[in-house]
This record gives structure tokens, sequence and C-alpha cells, in this order.
């Protein structure tokens, strides 16, 4: 074999050789590509060790919070059902009501079986004791905290005592007792930007209290504070004509306004007579009021001399209840009636003695 031969074929050997190394190699070798998309989708996933308990966590959280739910809204709606039921039950029945009612639930609550009865009566007997009890001593605790609300808010709304007025003495058992509003029947109060709270007498005031002061015994009954009401009788009254002088404690408040209780002054309803400008909206015993044209500042006012002598006249003669009287009256204007009444009766008398006349002769 000559020389050229053998080194044409050496080389072609190398050459295949060579070709089959170069494409093992980028066959075993990954491309840069691949290489990133494959660590691309390693990172997307949770690992196994972090994706289990996490799972199991959420899960058991939320079995546990099942029950303490449940319980929540239970407490909720019971607390609710029990608020409704104590609000109807104070708006539907006063507490005597619901004092009675709840009787017959203690005495179930303190069921006790009969001494010859079974083992299973007593069983029963037991078991219904118990479960009778847990809303007696409900009702139990709703009663107390009424009570103790209901006499807060009497404090408030009722009069600061039973009896307003100390007992009458013995010998003025007769008197009877003209109570008198005091705000537009004896003064006005007005206010004004320039001068500010100012009080004015009503015309004839001084002379109406101090001739019926006489006759009667005179109660101021305001339903102003006593900061208002002490200050402006002690000027309107320096003669003490007034006896006794009451304030806004002394009235019953009820639908947003004071009212008069004219059953609380210890005084015989028969004798009271209550004078005032708005008496029939601000007294609870209409039967014992008398109106008088209120009074706002006009100077030509004579209401209250025009009163004076209707009310000797009820001093002196002493009905036995005033009350039938003030219903005679009931709708008329009292001076001009009683005055309408009594020239009818001077005409009467006269008529009388002219027959008694004619008769002799």
């Amino acid at each position: 074999m000559s020389p050229l031969i053998f080194r044409s074929r050496f080389v072609s050997l190398l050459k295949n050789r060579h070709g089959r190394l170069m494409s093992s190699d980028l066959a075993s070798t990954p491309s840069k590509d691949a290489i990133n998309a494959s660590q691309k989708l390693i990172s997307d996933q949770i690992p196994p060790d972090v994706q289990g308990p996490t799972g199991s966590s959420s899960s058991s959280s939320t079995t546990t919070s099942k029950p303490w739910n449940f319980l929540k809204y239970s407490l909720i709606g019971a607390l609710t059902g029990a608020t409704a039921v104590a609000g109807y039950a104070s708006y539907a029945y006063t507490y005597d009501e619901v004092e009675e009612k709840a009787k017959a639930l203690r005495r179930s609550a303190n069921h006790t079986a009969a001494d010859d009865a079974s083992g299973v009566e007593k069983v029963q007997g037991m078991l219904y004791s118990t479960i009778m009890s847990a809303p007696a001593k409900l009702i139990d605790v709703y009663l107390d905290l009424r009570k103790a609300i209901e006499e807060q808010v009497k404090g408030y709304t009722e009069p600061n005592a039973e009896m307003l007025l100390p007992e009458l003495h013995p010998m003025e058992r007769h008197v009877f007792t003209l109570v008198l509003d005091l705000n537009e029947t004896l003064v006005y109060s007005d206010w004004t930007r320039e001068r500010g709270w100012q009080t004015f007498k009503r015309p004839g005031v001084d002379s109406f209290l101090e001739h019926l002061a006489q006759f009667y015994e005179i109660v101021i009954y305001s339903d102003q504070s006593n900061m208002y009401v002490d200050p402006v009788i002690d000027r309107l009254d320096p003669k003490h004509c007034i006896r006794y002088r009451l304030s806004r404690a002394a009235t019953k408040y009820e639908n947003g306004k004071h009212y008069r209780d004219l059953s609380k002054l210890n005084r015989d309803p028969r004798k009271i007579i209550y004078l005032s400008g708005h008496a029939l909206d601000s007294s609870l015993q209409p039967e014992n009021s008398v109106p008088i044209k209120p009074w706002k500042c006009e100077a030509d006012d004579t209401a209250l001399l025009d009163f004076i002598p209707f009310l000797e006249f009820v001093a002196r003669n002493s009905p036995a209840d005033i009350r039938q009287v003030l219903e005679s009256y009931k709708g008329c204007d009292i001076p001009t009636e009683f005055i309408r009444r009594s020239k009818e009766h001077q005409r009467r008398i006269q008529e009388q003695k002219q027959q008694g006349r004619i008769w002799k002769r």
C-alpha cells in the first residue's frame, strides 16, 4: 500500500471519530433555555413538607372554630330573646302583675314528690324542679332590676313626698285651701337681650293676696324650680300672706309635662281650690281646678280682682264639697256667672219680700 492511500484513510477515520464525539457531547449537555424552564417549573411547585402541615392546620382550625361560633350565636340569640321578653313584660304588665305570675313558677321550682311516690316519680319531680328553678331565678333577677329602676325613675317623676304639706291645726280644719299657680297667674317673666330676665306683678295681686289670706290657707304650687320660685315669692309677698310654696320637685312628671297632684297636699279634697291660668291642663284633679285668664303683661287686666267676690263667698258659706260648686260653673266665666247668679238671687229675694208685704195687707 502506498503512503498516499494510507494517509487518506487515516484522515477519514479521524474525522468520523471526531464527529461522533461532538454529537455525543451535544446530546448529553442540555441547552440553557431548557435548564431555565425546568428551574422555573420546580420553583412554582410547593414543597411537599410545607404543603402538608399547612393544609392540616387550616382544616383543624376550621373544625375548632365551628363549636365556638355556634356557642357565640346561641348566647347572642338567648340574650336578644331575654331582652325582648323583659321589654314586653315591662310594657304589658305592672310589677305587681309580674310578681303574681311569678308565684306559680316559684311553686313549680319548689315542687317535691309525695313521700309515698314511686322512685320514678321522685326522680321526675326532682328533674322538673331543677328545670323550673332556672327560669324562676331569672324572673327574680328581672323583678329585682325592675324594682330598682322603677324606684330610681319614681324619684324623678313622682312628688318628693307623699304628704307635701303638714297637718292643719285642729282649729283650722274648716278652712279652705287656695292653691295658686305662679307664672301667668300672679306674675309674668319675660326675657329680652337688652334687659335679660324681668318678672312683673299682675295688677291687683297685692290686694288679692291680702284680702283672701283672711279666709284661706294660700299655697303656691309652681312647676318652676325653687331657684326661681323662692326669690319671686320673697319679693311678691313681703307681708307673708302665702303660707307654703311648692316647686317643681313637688309635681308629677308625666308625658313630658309637670302636673300638680292635689291629692298629695294632705288636705281634704272637698276644700281645695286650684286657681291657674292653665288649671285644666296642669292639674291631675280638674274637678278642683278653676281657670283664670293667663296674664301676659296686659296693663288693664282685672281678673284677680274679679275673682275676689266669688272666693270670699265660698269661704264665708263653706259648702260641703267645693267640687260640686265648681261643676255647676263648668263652661262659664266664673266671676261673670257669679255676678249674674247673685243679681238673680237678689231679685228673687226682693220678689219674695214684695209678695210677703202683699199678703200682710
